[in-house]
């Protein structure tokens, strides 16, 4: 009788600390080969310094780790780490301006010889994307491909080092729906092979629809191991969160705000006529007080576009914005400030944050004409400042000194709230605002969505994240530059997503 293989990893009584934190107390997790694995919890839960630790790149203080049933390699021994295990990140870790065959292959371009063979590296890099069924051409520069083909691509360069346990940390972030089914599709394939995935990701519907199993991790602990096909949503809920499931959020859109709706209320926020060139066709907008728009679309529908131009961010090729009937000088980004637009952007990395600097800093970015007189900013007004915004949306820190780059990513996105609420704007855009944060920071972040309209102001949320419309008391879908379908609060999932891929249309 064969005997089973054995597992891609198991860890058991993994055990780390920074300082007096214990970011992991006594963890376990096993993965078998050929296995979707599913790793979720709240932010802070401690996934990502398990992540480091079965990377290599942190030393567990205490506790196993073993490969293939073989322990694992020395701490600082980057070779042999590589050859068990890689992790692919959600922002890419290729090199944008080197082609696929260069980024394959970087830092062993040519084993062989002093001088680099280009034919002899594109065959290789053709031999090893035929190997995994990866249909790229190795010619291409990384910057021109699609994400989910970046993701192939860090995959086959990870397989090519013989790892046969890939980590994805929340590798669709930055995909719509058919990059999100042909990732997958991938991800099957490959495990017919016997590759072996971790898949992180607080999208638990992407759970149920990939992996056979899920580890559940609370409080820097491990809570419960089990097949997923046994968990109802709900369960999986309170094994996250600790707390019982109840019915929907106060956040949720329903029938008691139907009256803003009201067309004999003048609306804070009007377009007319708004387009921009290749990402959306000319639209009409209004939104009332107390209202929250959604402009619900796949990454090719131009909605993020059109939450950009709302914001400053794009210049429009057509039509006006006005804010309480004022005209926002289009493309302006201090002029959309004064007008009363607070804006939270899509990537709060590259466009959210300044990772380098405090809570404190980071939270008065747009008010620092308000912290001293003369231009000046006083770090005691800034600071002050900052803990009353800290407190207002319970921000997890230690302080307003703390740099903000040691927030978990929950709090990371509330600073970027806090940044977009300090000039208590009359109109709150929002783009995909819960990316990659945990189900309990989700509902801060929208109940704080929901307040600002409550509060007669309006707001627009610019997502694909049906739990993100939710919130919303009016959505429209885009599609292809175009609005396709309206629906009230009460659509359903289905009507949703059909409209946002183009199937149907109803207005």
């Amino acid at each position: 009788m064969d005997q089973a293989p054995p597992p891609a990893v198991e860890a058991e009584g993994v055990v780390k600390r920074f300082g007096p934190t214990v970011a992991l107390d006594g963890v376990q997790l096993t993965v078998q080969p050929g296995e979707s694995h599913a790793l979720v919890g709240r932010n802070g839960a401690g996934k990502s310094t398990l992540v480091s630790v079965l990377t290599g790149l942190h030393k567990a203080d205490a506790g196993t780790v073993r490969f293939g049933g073989e322990p694992a390699p020395a701490f600082g021994d980057t070779t042999a780490w590589q050859s068990k295990v890689a992790c692919v990140y959600q922002k890419s870790m290729v090199v944008p301006d080197l082609t696929v065959a260069e980024n394959l292959f970087l830092g062993r371009l040519d084993d062989e010889s002093r001088w680099i063979s280009w034919g002899r590296l594109r065959r290789r890099a053709e031999q090893l994307l035929a190997e995994y069924g990866v249909q790229v051409d190795p010619n291409t520069r990384a910057r021109d491909l699609a994400v989910e083909q970046r993701q192939f691509v860090e995959i086959a360069r990870a397989l090519s080092f013989g790892a046969r346990l890939i980590i994805l940390d929340e590798p669709t972030a930055q995909l719509d729906a058919r990059g999100i089914g042909r990732l997958f599709d991938k991800l099957r394939e490959l495990q017919s092979q016997g590759v072996a995935f971790l898949f992180i990701s607080h999208h638990l519907q992407e759970v149920y629809d990939l992996c056979t199993a899920v580890t559940v991790y609370r409080d820097a602990r491990h809570v419960l191991t089990a097949p997923v096909a046994d968990l109802t949503k709900t369960e999986l809920v309170t094994a996250m969160t600790g707390e019982k499931g109840s019915g929907p959020a106060a956040w949720h859109a329903g029938g008691d705000r139907a009256a803003v709706g009201d067309a004999s209320v003048e609306p804070v926020l009007r377009t007319e006529g708004l387009s921009l060139e290749g990402q959306f066709e000319p639209l009409d907008l209004q939104v009332r007080p107390g209202e929250v728009l959604g402009l619900a679309g796949s990454a090719a529908s131009g909605n993020t576009a059109l939450g950009e131009a709302l914001a400053g961010m794009r210049k429009a090729s057509g039509g006006t914005v006005s804010v309480h009937g004022r005209t926002v000088p289009s493309g302006s980004v201090p002029h959309a400030l004064d007008a009363g637009i607070g804006y939270i952007p899509e990537d709060r990395h590259d466009q959210g944050l300044v990772l380098g600097r405090s809570v404190a800093e980071n939270a008065t970015l747009t008010v620092t004409d308000q912290l001293g007189p003369w231009g000046t900013v006083l770090p005691s007004r800034t600071r002050e400042f900052a803990r009353s915004m800290i407190e207002s949306l319970d921000i997890k820190t230690q302080g307003p000194e703390q740099p903000v780059a040691g927030l978990s990513g929950g709090n990371q996105q509330k600073v970027v709230v806090a940044r977009a609420l300090a000039r208590k704007p009359s109109v709150l855009v929002a783009v995909r605002p819960t990316a990659g944060v945990d189900v309990k920071s989700k509902d801060s972040l929208l109940g704080v969505v929901r307040r600002v309209a409550d509060e007669g102001n309006a707001a627009v949320v610019v997502s694909d994240e049906l739990d993100d419309l939710r919130v919303c008391d009016r959505v429209l879908a885009l599609f292809h530059g175009r609005v396709v379908a309206t629906f009230g609060s009460g659509w359903t999932d289905g009507e949703l997503v059909a409209a946002m891929e183009g199937v149907g249309e109803r207005e």
